[in-house]
């Protein structure tokens, strides 16, 4: 096949290259690098099966090959307000991207005929009043709120994603993403994963937004991927949750990372206040994912930890040299 993938040079853009790269397909990558890291696509220059496309997802995108599939995974999606690359810091493209690059996107898969899979998110259900989450639930989203900008561009987008479904026939896929970590996040994004093992690796007492037992679901990348290439195999156009139904409180989570990286340095908890319309509970519920997909996550989060945190060493060690 030939793959297009909005926000190739992501996290999970960069991931799900190289796994299309490795059953032998073509993949041509669209990024204009807000985001997205050159450094977690630099080791495919100049692979002949890899076409990088440096482009803003909002604007009119334009290929003459013909194409298989569309994969739209470009938007900024940390919430962080200290990180640069934060959502709140970012609120414009956000919007553009889950609006106008959704809509540039299908717009693309419906001239090529090809299949189309939106990147969407848990934050759909924004604090939910119904736990776990299931894909039926419609959600407890602020649409004004400091996160509104995220939710709703992505509330939005899979509307639009439906609409070109049901209107223009286009073969569509919706993936809602709950938080998932791994090698390849950016060591500025401001979210738990990265700041944690950062702090963790220096000793540092982990810095706890508000009192850290809201919870979590975090899904190792690996896993999410294989369930994104699996929706993509399905016949299913409904939205499917994809992660990691184990449910742990933040303080947990942080003092799981300090166990494995040896800090003895403990929490610094209600150091910061929480951004606004941070959802108390996050967990899916991965029953269609079981049923239509026969998947469910593999990985321990202890295991895909250690990997990450081996990842995190090797970045903070190349920074220094």
């Amino acid at each position: 096949m030939r793959i297009l993938i909005t926000g190739a040079a992501g996290f999970l853009g960069s991931h799900l290259t190289d796994r299309f790269l490795s059953e032998g397909h073509q993949v041509i990558g669209l990024d204009n690098f807000i985001t997205g890291n050159r450094d977690n696509i630099a080791h495919l220059a100049g692979n002949p099966s890899f076409a990088l496309m440096e482009q803003d997802v909002s604007t009119y995108i334009s290929v003459s090959e013909p194409l298989d599939f569309v994969l739209h995974f470009a938007s900024p999606a940390s919430p962080s307000k200290t990180s640069p690359l934060g959502y709140p810091n970012l609120p414009i493209q956000t919007m553009k991207a889950g609006a106008l690059g959704t809509h540039n996107s299908l717009g693309l898969a419906k001239k090529h005929n090809a299949k189309f899979l939106l990147a969407s998110t848990s934050e759909v259900y924004g604090d939910p009043l119904v736990h776990p989450q299931t894909e039926d639930y419609w959600g407890n989203c602020d649409p004004v709120g400091v996160r509104s900008v995220y939710d709703e561009a992505k509330r939005f987008a899979e509307a639009l994603t439906m609409a070109y479904h049901n209107f223009h026939s286009v073969d569509t896929r919706i993936v809602r993403i709950f938080n998932t970590f791994g090698p390849r996040m950016r060591l500025d994004d401001g979210r738990s994963v990265p700041n944690f093992i950062q702090q963790a690796l220096r000793k540092e007492p982990l810095t706890i937004y508000g009192t850290g037992e809201q919870t979590r679901s975090f899904c190792y990348v690996d896993d999410l991927i294989e369930g994104i290439h699996r929706l993509m195999d399905s016949d299913e156009h409904m939205p499917v949750n994809i992660g990691n139904p184990l449910e742990v409180s933040i303080n947990d989570f942080a003092r799981l990372i300090n166990e494995i990286c040896e800090n003895p340095a403990g929490l610094n908890v209600n150091a910061s206040e929480r951004l606004g319309d941070d959802p108390e509970r996050r967990q899916p519920d991965i029953t269609r994912a079981k049923t239509i997909l026969g998947w469910h996550p593999v990985v321990s989060i202890r295991e895909g930890l250690s990997k990450t945190i081996e990842y995190f060493k090797s970045k903070l060690g190349q920074q220094k040299a």
